[in-house]
């Protein structure tokens, strides 16, 4: 990990979702809330213990270190030059944003949302089935190997966003700022969660 880059432009969220049933995509809010310890107020992740189904499944008590989902609007560009029609939330995600590689942030990186919040990174999203049964609905296979990639060393990369943990409450909305602030080194990669 190389540090912080620099933007020529200001990193911004883009749009704001959450639903409160257990479902795939979630619907596009002008406001969410995220309270601290959580997650997104009135999200079907909200919760101080895992509210994964799967995660749930296995362990109720564990930790939820998913609390937020961010995905990068790139990756949606990237998509759409492959023939899939990706919108803000149909992948699951509370906020996307623009300007900031998300994927590059180490554990513990802070983003601050707007003028109050204060998510911290946990890991990475594990791209599941489900984004492919997404890509089926729109008669495209394909969209779940389009999210994951290789590296030269035959590592998988997940490309389907980031999760994190709400430290300071606070309303977020599109076009808010955001701001990353890196955390002591050493850096450590994100990794799954």
């Amino acid at each position: 990990m190389s540090g912080p880059v620099q933007h020529t432009t200001q990193a911004t969220v883009q749009a704001v979702s959450r639903d409160g049933a257990h479902r795939f995509s979630k619907v596009a809010q002008p406001v969410i809330r995220l309270l601290a310890g959580l997650g997104v107020e009135n999200d079907s992740h909200l919760g101080v213990t895992v509210q994964h189904r799967s995660r749930v499944a296995a362990d109720p008590s564990q930790p939820n270190l998913r609390q937020v989902h961010l995905i990068h609007a790139e990756l949606f560009d990237e998509l759409a030059a492959q023939g899939f029609t990706v919108g803000a939330g149909q992948l699951g995600e509370n906020v996307t944003t623009r300007g900031t590689d998300l994927l590059a942030l180490p554990v513990g990186t802070r983003l601050h949302l707007g003028p109050d919040a204060v998510v911290e990174v946990t890991g990475l999203r594990n791209p599941c089935a489900q984004i492919e049964s997404f890509g089926l609905k729109q008669h495209r296979s394909g969209l779940l190997a389009a999210v994951l990639d290789r590296d030269a060393a035959g590592r998988l990369i997940r490309r389907a966003g980031i999760m994190g943990v709400v430290l300071i409450s606070g309303e977020v909305r599109a076009g808010d700022a955001l701001r990353a602030e890196w955390p002591p080194k050493p850096w450590r990669a994100l990794e799954r969660v």
